[in-house]
């Protein structure tokens, strides 16, 4: 059998390696960071929407008030701009209160910007306030507070959604990871019963990878670590296997090492190593070759599973649907439509590709997807 441990596993850096879920520092805070870039240009776009709307509202012998459209353009623009400054500055002190009272203060903030540039546009177009611009002053405070707090709603309700699927995909990541077939540990068991008189070293070996393996189902807490690790668990895995099927277990490593720090959801690879064998060479009595191969290409990195195609009976085995199924939710869950689990039988060898967006694992780790401003 070729050995699977071709590069030697660190055991006591696994240990203590910091987790993964250090670089995964999630904002729980229900106002989006609006110091972003796209999330500028969403507003700047929705408010010049809501202009021109206005301004055809507006207009009453032709189609547009380009005038009025002008105006109120350069006017929403500034207190857009200004008013999303000052919620962005404000952001991590904003973070602390409770929901009402950053909704107070925000809309505060949004209609105190609001006043200043009214008053100053009210100047320079009508110097001299009467009544009639108090009037229209009051009433771009009133629609300012309207328009504010029917955002900050939208704001909530896509933080309540989001949170949801955050602890939704959790339950399912939690769920994969404490599944470790009762088959395999029985059989694990027994090969090391197997070997405790005859090599004892092995047997030893064979125990710490064993431990490894629950080490990782109950580390559910990491939502992204390094490939480097989950390989390293693959290797565990198939050294424990290799004790139990010896020759007939064979296995091909084509990674780049440059995708060590790539970024991935824990569990992704082993199950799949572990479906190739208990679907592909298990039965098999020749048994087979299981090739784990993974390059990049432009943005995206693909990992690929080989294993013996699988026999007849084999081939719609729900265990093994589920897994695929379980692996592609959380995929889609932390990266989004850019990932994607898929798998196909070719020239009697059937493969398991994953296709992830190009990440490294150091730099802060992907959130989960929602709809952004």
């Amino acid at each position: 059998m070729q050995n699977p441990m071709k590069h030697p596993v660190k055991r006591n850096a696994d240990r203590n390696r910091p987790s993964s879920a250090a670089l995964d520092v999630s904002d729980v805070f229900f106002v989006p960071d609006l110091c972003r870039v796209k999330a500028v240009f969403t507003l700047l776009i929705t408010s010049e929407l809501t202009v021109l709307l206005l301004a055809v509202m507006h207009a009453e012998r032709q189609w547009i008030d380009w005038n009025y459209f002008g105006l109120l353009s350069l006017f929403v623009q500034w207190t857009v701009l200004t008013s999303a400054a000052l919620i962005c500055l404000t952001r991590r002190w904003l973070k602390h209160l409770r929901v009402s009272r950053a909704t107070l203060v925000v809309t505060l903030l949004v209609m105190l910007d609001v006043l200043f540039f009214s008053l100053f546009a009210d100047q320079i177009l009508n110097p001299g306030l009467s009544p009639t611009g108090w009037q229209a002053i009051g009433k771009n405070l009133v629609l300012a507070m309207v328009i504010t707090l029917m955002v900050l709603r939208y704001f909530y309700l896509q933080h309540q959604w989001q949170q949801q699927r955050q602890a939704e995909m959790q339950s399912r990541l939690t769920a994969l990871q404490a599944r470790i077939h009762p088959h395999f540990l029985f059989n694990s068991m027994n090969t090391i019963a197997s070997l405790i008189a005859t090599r004892p070293e092995q047997a030893e070996e064979a125990v710490l990878d064993l431990s490894e393996l629950f080490r990782a189902s109950l580390r559910t807490q990491d939502r992204l670590i390094p490939l480097e690790e989950e390989l390293a668990l693959c290797r565990r895995y198939l050294m424990i296997e290799g004790l139990r099927l010896g020759e007939r277990l064979n296995v091909a490593w084509a990674v780049e090492d440059a995708l060590m720090m790539q970024a991935i959801p824990p569990l992704t690879l082993q199950p799949l190593v572990e479906n190739a064998i208990y679907h592909g060479v298990q039965p098999r009595q020749e048994g087979g070759t299981v090739r784990i191969e993974g390059y990049r290409k432009g943005d995206y990195v693909y990992l690929m599973v080989q294993n013996p195609r699988p026999g007849p009976s084999e081939q719609n085995h729900q265990g093994n649907r589920m897994a695929l199924d379980n692996i592609q939710a959380r995929l889609r869950a932390l990266f989004g439509e850019p990932a994607v689990l898929k798998n196909s039988q070719q020239n009697d060898i059937y493969t398991v590709t994953v296709r992830l967006p190009w990440q490294r694992a150091a730099d802060k780790t992907h959130t989960f997807p929602g709809p952004q401003t």
